[in-house]
C-alpha cells in the first residue's frame, strides 16, 4: 500500500511540475516594452512633463512607471532643451542630447554615468549599431563631433559649415547622413573612416527632418516651404520627387517655421508618415511605389515635430503624446505624467527586455529596417 501511495505521489508531482515549468519558462521569455521620454522635450516648455525621462509600462496601457532624473541644465539652473536620445542593448546604455551636454545613463541602474558639455553645444545626435560610436552635430554650428560611446571623448570634427542638426546613422553602420539648417545637400560619411563621400541634392530647400530605407538606397527629407517631403536617389545623389499633402494647405505653425518638421518610414518600409504642423495632422503615404500615394491623415491633439515607431512597426509616437495604431489609423492612448499632466515630446525610444536583460533598443528616427 505504501509503495502505490509513494508512486501515486510521484506521478502527481511530474504531472505538477509539468503544469508549471511551461508557465514558468513562458513567464521568463515574456518581453517587457517600455516606452522612455525625454523630457523637457518640446524646446524646454516644462509644461509638457517635467524634466528628466518618463518611463511607460507599454504592455500595461502606458502606464507611467518611474522619473529618472539628470542635471542637464542651461547656465542659469534651468533645464535645458532636449534635442537627442538614443540608446543600445549590446552595451545598456542610453543617451540624451541637450543644447550644452550629452548625458550617458546605465539603462539597467537609472544612474548617470557621465556627463559631458561640449564647447559649440549639441542637438540630434546618432549612434552606430554597435554602440560604440555617436555622431553628434554642433548646436547649429559649423562641425559634428564624431565621439567614443564609452567615455564621450571626442574623435574627430567633421566641419561642414551647414549649421548642423539632423543625424542618421545606417541599420548597417557604414554611412552616417547629416543634415544642416543651411544646406540644401543632405551630406554622407563613411563611418569607418569618419569622412565625407558624398552628397545627395540638392533639394528645394534647406534639409529638415529626414530618414533613409534599410539598404540606403533612398532618403526621404522635409524641407522648409513644403508641405509634404522630398525623396533622394543615394546612390546617384539626385532629387527623385517632390510630394506635396493634397487636401490640407499650409499655414503658420508655432514651432521649427517649417509646414512638416517630422517624418517617418515604418520599418516594414510601406509607408512615409509626415507631420503637419499647421493643421494639427499626420499623413500617410504609400511607398510601396514611387512616386508615392497618400492614403489617409490622422487629426492629432496638438502641433506634431516628431514620428517615432515601434520595434515591430505596430505603432506610432506623434510627439504630441498620441499613441497611433498603425493598422487602424486610430489613437489608443494619450501620455500623461505622473501629475496628470499632458506628456509632449520629440525625443522618445522604445527599450525591450526579457527578465533583466536588455535585448532591444528603438531609435528616435523612424528608419526602414530591411536589408
Amino acid at each position: 500500500m505504501r509503495k502505490c501511495n509513494l508512486i501515486v505521489s510521484l506521478v502527481t508531482l511530474m504531472l505538477v511540475m509539468a503544469w508549471l515549468l511551461p508557465a514558468t519558462s513562458k513567464a521568463e521569455q515574456a518581453v517587457k516594452r517600455l516606452l522612455y521620454v525625454a523630457e523637457p522635450g518640446i524646446r524646454n516648455y516644462l509644461e509638457y512633463g517635467g524634466h528628466g525621462i518618463l518611463v511607460y509600462d507599454v504592455e500595461e496601457g502606458y502606464l507611467f512607471r518611474r522619473r529618472i532624473p539628470f542635471q542637464g541644465l542651461a547656465p542659469d539652473g534651468t533645464p535645458a532643451n532636449v534635442k537627442g536620445i538614443c540608446g543600445n542593448a549590446s552595451t545598456g546604455r542610453l543617451y540624451v542630447s541637450t543644447i550644452y551636454q550629452l548625458i550617458c545613463i546605465d539603462l539597467k541602474t537609472d544612474d548617470v554615468l557621465w556627463e559631458r558639455e561640449f564647447e559649440k553645444g549639441c542637438d540630434r545626435m546618432s549612434m552606430s549599431p554597435d554602440g560604440s560610436i555617436i555622431y553628434l552635430p554642433s548646436f547649429e554650428k559649423d562641425v559634428w563631433y564624431v565621439v567614443n560611446a564609452e567615455t564621450g571623448d571626442v574623435l574627430r570634427e567633421l566641419v561642414l559649415n551647414s549649421r548642423a542638426h539632423n543625424t542618421v546613422f545606417g541599420i548597417d553602420g557604414s554611412r552616417v547622413y547629416m543634415a544642416g539648417l543651411a544646406s540644401p545637400v543632405l551630406s554622407i560619411a563613411d563611418a569607418q573612416k569618419h569622412e565625407v563621400i558624398a552628397g545627395c541634392g540638392p533639394f528645394s530647400h534647406s534639409i529638415r527632418p529626414f530618414t533613409v530605407n534599410g539598404r540606403q538606397t533612398l532618403c526621404f527629407v522635409n524641407v522648409n516651404e513644403l508641405l509634404g517631403f522630398e525623396i533622394g536617389d543615394l546612390t546617384t545623389g539626385k532629387k527623385l520627387h517632390r510630394v506635396q499633402v493634397e487636401g490640407f494647405e499650409a499655414g503658420p505653425v508655432k514651432r521649427h517655421g517649417c509646414p512638416s518638421h517630422g517624418i517617418a518610414m515604418t520599418p516594414d518600409e510601406t509607408e512615409i508618415w509626415i507631420a503637419d504642423g499647421h493643421n494639427e495632422h499626420l499623413h500617410v503615404f504609400d511607398v510601396t511605389e514611387l512616386p508615392p500615394k497618400q492614403v489617409a491623415s490622422i487629426r492629432v491633439r496638438e502641433q506634431p515635430g516628431w514620428i517615432t515607431f515601434s520595434i515591430d512597426g505596430k505603432t506610432c509616437w506623434s510627439s504630441t503624446g498620441d499613441v497611433i495604431d498603425v493598422e487602424s489609423r486610430k489613437i489608443t492612448h494619450r501620455l500623461t505624467d505622473e501629475q496628470g499632466r499632458m506628456v509632449m515630446s520629440e525625443k522618445l525610444l522604445e527599450v525591450q527586455l526579457r527578465g533583466n536583460q536588455i535585448i532591444a533598443v528603438g531609435d528616435q528616427f523612424g528608419r526602414g529596417m530591411k536589408n
